[in-house]
């Protein structure tokens, strides 16, 4: 099993080294992030395409600001969003205390790589604060990385790889063919792909890697045909974040058949097209704060974010870290996050328990968990890593 943590008396020691109290009628939450973030720097190929150009969600999080306004004032409580962004290099505990300290920030939304992310958890965890992961994907955060005060409204590969494997299972495609890419993220989901198709008894028929290369001596890594031939398969699951090899897929495979993963059917907390359960009021809510572009997922979990700790507010009528805390992860706590069935925080690692939609590039095929995937206690935990499975141990 992974750590425990204990927080009880070390709230108070870390309250009185940070000294930060904010006026009771105000509650501060800060979007930080990076300046000049290469993340979200376009990056075009040689033909000038810009093939996947994610966006920084403040947006997202302004819209959560907004919508909070009718119960700050019926609470009595100012609402406030601050954005800070840091140096490429710059510490992310030292900008955190002066946050809490200057401006009384006590929820976080980090808009920041993995590895700014875990050394906020290792760094961090008995901070009187909140600190929400609006980026990373990667699973060890929710497991040997987890922290008491880090908190995950965006999915994690293994719920993304879930809510596939459950869709493949109920179609009966079970043969799958795995194509993975160079980068560190491509490996990940593929990694949690592995271990969706364990769960529920797909075969994976073979797992390649590719290349996008003109280089002649790797021919098999950068040929479509050559990397999808000499097997049988029912679907190709494609682990491409960068765009570039997959959109050759399909249509070029050696066996016509559905793509999964960065390319064709995707997995994603939020899509422009979902029309149920209030979706369009809130994709409208969104376009009157942003009108370049559509809402996507890391703007739905800013906003849900800021929705969350708006929630344990007026549920407790209190805004002490650890009153916050119990109430996100307490077994009666739902939030309407616009998808159907009500989110929740997992008690053991604080991810959010969601839907997942399905789509393609213009409409949601299916929501996740998909009928049929049933669990003891909420339907919603057959994705991503449930309680027995994890090595987070934030709760025994």
């Amino acid at each position: 099993m992974g750590k425990v943590v204990r927080l009880g008396s070390l709230l108070f020691l870390w309250a009185a080294i940070w000294p930060g109290t904010p006026r009771a009628e105000e509650f501060v939450f800060a979007y930080v992030g990076i300046a000049d973030d290469p993340y979200y720097l376009a990056e075009r190929r040689y033909t000038g395409l810009v093939l996947k150009q994610p966006h920084p969600p403040l947006p997202g999080a302004k819209m959560g600001i907004r919508d909070s306004r009718i119960i700050g004032r019926a609470l009595g409580i100012e609402f406030k969003l601050i954005e800070h962004f840091l140096p490429n290099d710059g510490d992310l505990a030292s900008a955190i205390e002066a946050l809490h300290r200057d401006s009384g920030a006590r929820a976080f939304l980090l808009d920041l790589p993995t590895d700014k992310v875990r050394a906020a958890a290792e760094g961090l965890t008995r901070a009187p604060v909140l600190l929400f992961n609006l980026r990373s994907r990667n699973d060890d955060l929710r497991n040997e990385a987890c922290a008491a005060n880090l908190y995950h409204p965006i999915p994690s590969h293994r719920m993304l790889s879930d809510a596939l494997a459950q869709y493949l299972f109920k179609k009966g495609w079970t043969k799958v063919l795995m194509l993975r890419g160079p980068g560190a993220g491509d490996a990940a989901y593929a990694d949690a792909f592995l271990a969706s198709a364990r769960r529920l008894r797909l075969e994976i028929v073979a797992d390649r890697e590719f290349e996008l290369t003109n280089d002649p001596r790797k021919r098999d890594e950068s040929n479509v045909a050559l990397l999808t031939g000499e097997s049988d398969y029912d679907a190709i699951f494609i682990a491409d974040g960068d765009g570039e090899f997959g959109r050759y897929v399909a249509y070029q495979s050696y066996l016509p058949r559905p793509l999964i993963g960065d390319q064709g059917l995707s997995p994603a907390a939020w899509h422009w097209t979902w029309e149920r359960h209030g979706a369009p009021q809130l994709n409208q809510r969104f376009a009157r704060v942003e009108k370049s572009r559509r809402m996507a997922s890391a703007d739905w979990a800013a906003w849900i974010s800021i929705k969350s700790v708006v929630a344990a507010i007026r549920g407790t009528g209190a805004a002490a870290p650890d009153r916050l805390r119990a109430y996100l992860t307490g077994p009666d706590t739902t939030i309407d996050g616009y998808k159907g069935a009500p989110s929740s925080y997992r008690a053991w690692n604080n991810q959010l328990r969601q839907p997942i939609l399905l789509h393609t590039h213009n409409a949601v095929i299916a929501r996740a968990p998909i009928d049929g995937f049933l669990h003891q206690t909420n339907n919603l935990d057959t994705l991503g890593y449930d309680r027995r499975e994890s090595t987070c141990a934030l709760a025994e």
